[in-house]
């Protein structure tokens, strides 16, 4: 008997994309995938079977047309998103027009309006990296012209997935406030790493990975290597996101002694490079409701990397690291709040915390938490409405 036929479709460079790596890795066992989206096919072990649908270079911007959400002609600018376009076509041209598939597990809301055009026989997935009508709140402009869209979005075409998940309860809720979507929840766990814990080293080795976004104000973490009396190094590996906000971190990283900037390493490499350090750091100012909601997959990458952990007291943050003892909370959001909690920890807390990280990897683990995209790709695949999520009416509430 055939698999099943799955597309994950995703307007990011998947090869490079966390979250859509791990959909990618889960499934590929299970269904016959293919995927869609910026850049090469995402390789490693068990991928090997695994068709790719490149969308094209030009097409790789989710840029709306300011004249058309001017006029609220929401449907064309959807369909005019320079991904979508691009990503339609490049379908097209591999012969994977409408009813190709059994399933499509879209990533994010701007992925849904083609999974859906494309007529699974099944149904479609949608998984929410963020709270997209509020991505940029602090931002009124924004939130007067785009945030609208997104709205739309929602309650026109995520209503209309079979199932829905996102990364954390908080946007869950935000969600079902915003749109009355309802979301189930699947963490960005990493998969489980077998290791023991490191000693604690002297100085203490702090670090931080993840994008470099000048709105995730990550000048705080150096400011505050600056500001402590503890003996501490800091290393961050960055993605290039805003490559000038960059220049200025490491234009800053040079007067701060102990600091240094890396270059990302794959995603492979990732937990084995972390795990070589002692604390994994982050303040996140909540500018957003995403970012105050924010549960992100580096918290589960220092876990399995068995380091300590300190962050902001973001509630899904917090809430994980004092739930399982990995680590401290700071009292705010600013660079002598982190400097405080430097100057206090011994060498003892960190073995603490370390310890606390690996008696947890294996349930903050990706093979524990990612059960909910099986139950609800697994229900829609086998007919069986309302088994995980929203309804097949679309999760309305």
């Amino acid at each position: 008997m055939p698999r099943p036929s799955l597309l994950v479709l995703s307007f990011s460079p998947i090869a490079a994309d966390a979250r859509v790596l791990k959909q990618v890795r889960l499934f590929a066992g299970r269904y016959d995938v293919t995927t869609c989206g910026f850049g090469p096919a995402p390789t490693g072990d068990g991928l090997e079977r695994v068709r790719h649908v490149e969308i094209p270079a030009e097409h790789a911007s989710l840029a709306l047309d300011g004249r058309l959400v001017t006029l609220r002609a929401y449907p064309l600018v959807e369909r005019r998103t320079p991904a979508v376009v691009g990503a339609t076509r490049a379908l097209a041209d591999a012969g994977l027009a409408r009813g190709a598939f059994d399933v499509v597990l879209a990533n994010d809301v701007e992925a849904v309006p083609l999974a859906l055009r494309l007529r699974p026989r099944r149904g479609v997935h949608a998984d929410l990296h963020e709270l997209t009508t509020r991505l940029h709140e602090e931002d009124a402009a924004w939130m007067r012209r785009i945030a609208p869209y997104e709205r739309w979005l929602c309650r026109r075409h995520v209503r209309r997935a079979r199932s829905v998940t996102t990364v954390s309860a908080g946007l869950a809720r935000g969600y079902a406030d915003d749109a009355g979507l309802d979301a189930t929840v699947v963490v960005n766990a990493t998969p489980f790493s077998e290791r023991e814990p490191g000693p604690v080293g002297r100085p203490l080795r702090l670090v931080h990975s993840g994008a470099g976004l000048a709105n995730r104000h990550l000048e705080i973490l150096l400011e505050a290597v600056a500001l402590t009396s503890a003996d501490v190094t800091l290393d961050l590996f960055l993605t290039p996101n805003d490559p000038a906000y960059l220049a200025r971190l490491r234009a800053l990283a040079a007067e701060v002694p102990g600091v240094t900037l890396h270059d990302p390493v794959p995603y492979a490499d990732l937990v084995g490079t972390l795990a070589r350090h002692d604390v994994g750091v982050f303040v996140l100012p909540p500018v957003n409701a995403s970012y105050a909601r924010a549960l992100p997959n580096k918290l589960f990458d220092f876990v399995q990397a068995r380091l300590g952990v300190v962050v902001s007291p973001n509630a899904e943050m917090a809430g994980l690291v004092r739930e399982h003892g990995l680590g401290e909370v700071t009292a705010g959001y600013d660079a002598r709040d982190l400097a405080d909690v430097l100057d206090r920890i011994t060498a003892d807390d960190v073995r603490r915390w370390k310890a606390a990280s690996h008696a947890a990897a294996r349930a903050l683990s990706a093979e524990e938490q990612t059960d909910g995209w099986v139950r609800a790709v697994d229900a829609i695949a086998l007919g069986r409405p309302g088994a995980s999520g929203p309804s097949a009416a679309g999760g309305a509430r």
